[in-house]
C-alpha cells in the first residue's frame, strides 16, 4: 500500500449547529485539510475567529430549498440539531446529493435502545433514523425513472454511538459547555450524580430476576476525544464508514462511578441506592400524577440500568488506535482537581 493512500481527498464538511459540541468538532476538523461549514441559525464571527478556514452559514431550518442549496457540493453533514428541523435538514441532504450524514445521535449503541413506541427519551432521533433508513436503500431502475434523479440520491448515514458524554459529571454539568439543552441533563443535578454536592442516586443491579441481575455498566467518552474519533474516522474515507461506529473512553459499573466521583473531590457522598421495581413504581406514579420532570429523571436511571449506554465492541477503537480516548478517573482528575484548586 502506497503512503499516498492514507491521504484521501479534502472533503467538503457541514456542520449542522453551533452549540457548544458543535464548536469543539469544529475546532477539530478545522485543523484538517478539509473544507469546513457550520449551519447557524445566527452570525458566529466568534467560530470564524478560533476555528480557522472555517465559514458560517446562517440558515432556517424550515426553508428545505434554502438548505439544499446551502449543502450544495457538500460531502458529509454532522447534524447536532435535533426534532423536525433535523428531518428538514436530511431532505435537504438528500437533495442536493450529500454522500454521508451523521445523525444527531452521540449516546448508547443502537442495539441497545427501546424500540421506537417504547422510549421514553426519544427525542425524534428514531424518526430520524427511520428515514435515513429509506433514502439509504438503493432505489429500483422504475423509481428512478418514475422521479426526478435527484428526488433517488441515495443518502449513506453513520451513527456515532459513544455512551455518556463525561463532561455531565464536571463543573456545572452539560450546561457549562453550552451542551445537552435538548435532552434534560443539563444540570449537575439531573443525571446519577451531582459531584458538586457529593450525592449520587443509582440503580446498581440490572433488572434481571433471581440471580440474573448483573451491575449496571455505563460507557463515557469526553466531548474532547469524540470530536477526535469523528475528526480521525475522516481519514478511513467515507466510502468505508459503516452504519454505527461505537466508541468509548471508558466503562464503569453505577457504583465505580460514585466511587471515582469521591475520589475525585476528596469527599464522602451520600448515595441512594434504588431497586429497578422500586423506580419503575415511582416512575409510574409521577406519569400519574403529570411530573414529568421527575418522570424523566426516573426514566433515565432506569435506562441506565437497563443497559442503554453501554456501548460494547467499540469498533471505531479498533479502528483508530492513535486516538487514545481519557479514562473517567483521569478526567476527573483533570476537571476537578483544577476545580478544587479554584
Amino acid at each position: 500500500m502506497k503512503h499516498r493512500a492514507s491521504q484521501p481527498a479534502m472533503m467538503r464538511i457541514a456542520i449542522a449547529g453551533a452549540g457548544g459540541f458543535s464548536q469543539i468538532l469544529a475546532q477539530q476538523i478545522s485543523q484538517t485539510a478539509h473544507a469546513l461549514l457550520v449551519l447557524s441559525r445566527r452570525p458566529r464571527p466568534e467560530l470564524e475567529e478560533y476555528c480557522p478556514g472555517c465559514q458560517v452559514a446562517v440558515v432556517t431550518y424550515d426553508d428545505v430549498e434554502n438548505l439544499r442549496y446551502t449543502l450544495q457540493g457538500v460531502d458529509l453533514v454532522i447534524s447536532a440539531i435535533a426534532g423536525n428541523e433535523q428531518l428538514n435538514l436530511i431532505d435537504a441532504a438528500r437533495r442536493a446529493r450529500v454522500r454521508v450524514f451523521v445523525p444527531s445521535e452521540f449516546e448508547g449503541d443502537l442495539a441497545h435502545r427501546p424500540a421506537q413506541d417504547d422510549d421514553p427519551l426519544d427525542r425524534g432521533s428514531q424518526s430520524a433514523l427511520q428515514l435515513l433508513e429509506s433514502w439509504s436503500q438503493p432505489s429500483s431502475k422504475a423509481q428512478q425513472q418514475q422521479h426526478h434523479h435527484h428526488h433517488h440520491h441515495r443518502l449513506r448515514y453513520t451513527v456515532f454511538s459513544c455512551g455518556v458524554f463525561m463532561e455531565r459529571f464536571g463543573p456545572g454539568g452539560l450546561q457549562a459547555y453550552g451542551i445537552g439543552a435538548g435532552c434534560g441533563v443539563q444540570g449537575p443535578d439531573d443525571y446519577l450524580v451531582n459531584v458538586q454536592e457529593a450525592r449520587a442516586e443509582i440503580i446498581p443491579v440490572g433488572p434481571g430476576g433471581g440471580g440474573s441481575a448483573r451491575p449496571v455498566k455505563i460507557s463515557m467518552t469526553s466531548v474532547y476525544d469524540v470530536a477526535q474519533f469523528v475528526t480521525a474516522a475522516l481519514d478511513l474515507g467515507l466510502d468505508s464508514w459503516p452504519r454505527e461506529f461505537r466508541m468509548r473512553g471508558d466503562t464503569v459499573t453505577a457504583q465505580e462511578l460514585v466511587e471515582a466521583c469521591s475520589a475525585a473531590v476528596g469527599l464522602p457522598f451520600g448515595l441512594v441506592v434504588r431497586h429497578y421495581h422500586e423506580v419503575e413504581a415511582q416512575a409510574e406514579a409521577c406519569r400519574q400524577r403529570g411530573d414529568w420532570a421527575q418522570w424523566l429523571y426516573f426514566q433515565r436511571l432506569l435506562q441506565t440500568a437497563n443497559g442503554r449506554y453501554h456501548v460494547r465492541q467499540p469498533n471505531l477503537n479498533e479502528a483508530i488506535p492513535q486516538v487514545q480516548p481519557l479514562t473517567f478517573r483521569s478526567w476527573l482528575e483533570h476537571v476537578w482537581g483544577n476545580a478544587a484548586a479554584v
